[in-house]
Order: C-alpha cells, then sequence, then structure tokens
C-alpha cells in the first residue's frame, strides 16, 4: 500500500514539473523574435510588379540548387586573362543596380520584375575583353546554354541579377545568377549562371537555338 502511495506522489511531481518547464518554454518562446519569410515589393517608383511565385516551370532539368560557399562563376575564352569570382566577390565588389524589366516567354505569358544586379561589362572588365570577342556565351549549372553579341550587352548595360522584387533569388528563379536579356525572349534569360565565355563564333547556338529557336530572340 506504502508503494502504491509513493508511486502516485512520484507521479505527481514529474507532472508538476513538465507542467512548470511548458510554461517557462512557452513564456520564453513568445519573448524570442520569430523569423519571417522574405517579403518581396510589388510596387516600385509607381509600377505594379509581377510575384515571383508568376513564373512557370520551364527549365530544362527543374530548380538547381547551388551552394553559395562552393560556387564559382568562371570568365575565359578570348579574354586577357581567365577569371574565377566566388558568389561573395561578385556581391561585394561590383556595384549594384535596379531596373524593372519585363520577361516575355514564347509560351505566350510575361513578367515585369524590379531586377537588381551587376552589369556585364563590369563583370568582364578584370579578365579584359579581346578585340576578337563577337559574342558571348553564358553556361549553367544544369547544362543549358545561350549566346548573345558582345556589343547588345555592353550597349544596353544589361544585368546579371542577384535579386528580385528585393528578394535574393530563389533556386527555382536561378541562384546565384540570373541574366536580364531585356529586349529578348525568356531562352536568353540563362538561370544558374556558372561560365561566361567571350568567343568569336558567331555561329554559336544555345540549347533552344541549336532545337531551332531563332538566335536573335527578338521580341517584335
Amino acid at each position: 500500500m506504502e508503494n502504491i502511495k509513493n508511486h502516485k506522489r512520484l507521479v505527481v511531481v514529474i507532472v508538476t514539473v513538465l507542467v512548470i518547464a511548458f510554461i517557462f518554454i512557452g513564456s520564453y518562446l513568445q519573448t524570442q523574435p520569430r523569423i519571417l519569410a522574405p517579403q518581396e515589393i510589388r510596387e516600385y517608383q509607381g509600377q505594379n510588379l509581377s510575384s515571383i511565385s508568376d513564373f512557370r516551370e520551364n527549365s530544362i532539368k527543374g530548380p538547381q540548387y547551388i551552394n553559395a560557399s562552393t560556387y564559382r562563376l568562371t570568365i575565359k575564352g578570348l579574354v586577357n586573362k581567365t577569371v574565377e569570382y566566388t558568389y561573395d566577390d561578385v556581391v561585394n565588389k561590383f556595384q549594384k543596380y535596379q531596373k524593372v524589366v519585363t520577361l516575355h516567354c514564347v509560351e505566350g505569358w510575361s513578367v515585369k520584375i524590379l531586377w537588381e544586379g551587376f552589369l556585364v561589362k563590369d563583370l568582364l572588365q578584370e579578365a579584359g575583353i579581346d578585340n576578337r570577342t563577337q559574342v558571348v556565351i553564358f553556361r549553367a549549372y544544369d547544362g543549358y546554354s545561350t549566346s548573345l553579341p558582345l556589343d547588345y550587352l555592353l550597349s544596353r548595360e544589361i544585368l546579371i541579377a542577384y535579386k528580385m522584387n528585393d528578394v535574393i533569388l530563389p533556386p527555382e528563379r536561378g541562384f546565384p545568377f540570373q541574366l536580364v536579356a531585356e529586349s529578348k525572349y525568356g531562352y536568353k534569360w540563362i538561370k544558374w549562371i556558372t561560365e561566361i565565355e567571350l568567343s568569336d563564333n558567331v555561329n554559336y547556338t544555345g540549347y533552344w537555338e541549336s532545337r531551332g529557336y531563332p538566335n536573335n530572340a527578338d521580341i517584335p
């Protein structure tokens, strides 16, 4: 009989301790800041913006997941020297620019986004541009590639973006970097860029271009 009483007392003590512990933990958590997901902006200087979620997934191998700490961006080809940048090199070393640009997909949909990033011409400066260069070939982590004329990239001040609507590019949108190929159809807006090659091969065709898409990709 005494053993039963002792067991009941022990159960009461344990329950009491657990209740006090839960109260203490709950009170502690309520005083701690809660982390919210990044909030994209939807309006910029009077312009209504599309949402990050308005894009359709049409990449050749699905979203790519790249580790920023091991990522490298290589610039090679017709350059004075091959250059390799880390993610932090690009984000911290170069002047940032913002621009609202609409992406038009050949599938018939479009999105207007505030892009933030770096001028392609600034990224090429350290490597040096050989005077034989006519096109710039971009290659991605998933094997995708496309090319654009050097003059277009320089004269239009084309960006490589690391943010959209004030949010760091999510993996499905091309983290770490996506090309903002304004006035060109979406298949020129290469995501997950890992390599930039300067070339004199004006006949180079990328992934979709080699499958019949126009190489200039101009929007009428």
